[in-house]
């Protein structure tokens, strides 16, 4: 399981990293675009795309630091069951929260060919789709046919966090107590 660990792990935190970059591009352009021509629908549109941007710097600073002392130091403190299921709740509920606000901002989703109240219909679908993809990899949310992408992205998420709490079920049982690490050290 360890080899498994060793490996599994850092690509699905490289993956959602990943999703987060292109999450933050994304959240990041709509905010130049709406600070620029003022063309929000309402401040609640450009608030919750603020948070969207929040949301993935949160992930791409914290995911990429856990990812680095997990690869270096895996019998740290900071690389625990503990910390890492404290960390991925956050970074879920965050997700959670901000794929839940963008997509109830929107009215649930977009058909860019019919609608026109938004400006930027195209950019805000992939926020709302890259949002769900990035929590459903954190918690393996099974969602509906719009959201197939989003499947994939929000079971990266869903796994990680499942994962640490298995590891920590398992570490309690066997008397390492949740400081324990992610992976045995080599």
């Amino acid at each position: 399981m360890d080899s498994f660990v060793r490996v599994g792990y850092p690509l699905t935190f490289t993956l959602v990293i990943l999703f987060s970059i292109i999450e933050m591009c994304i959240s990041a352009w709509l905010i130049a675009k709406y600070n620029a021509h003022h063309n929000f629908r309402n401040s609640g549109e450009r608030a919750r795309v603020r948070y969207l941007l929040f949301t993935s710097l949160w992930t791409i600073v914290m995911g990429t630091l856990y990812l680095i002392v997990f690869s270096l130091a895996a019998s740290s403190i900071l690389s625990s069951i503990a910390s890492h299921t404290f960390f991925l709740f956050i970074t879920w509920a965050l997700w959670l929260a901000a794929a839940a606000a963008i997509t109830q901002t929107v009215g649930g989703s977009l058909n860019c060919s019919t609608q026109t109240v938004f400006v930027y219909c195209g950019q805000l679908n992939a926020l709302i789709g890259f949002a769900w993809l990035i929590l459903c990899v954190s918690l393996h949310v099974s969602l509906i046919p719009m959201k197939l992408i989003l499947l994939h992205f929000s079971v990266f998420l869903s796994f990680l966090l499942f994962f640490v709490i298995l590891r920590g079920i398992t570490s309690a049982k066997s008397g390492e107590g949740y400081g324990g690490p992610v992976v045995e050290s080599a």
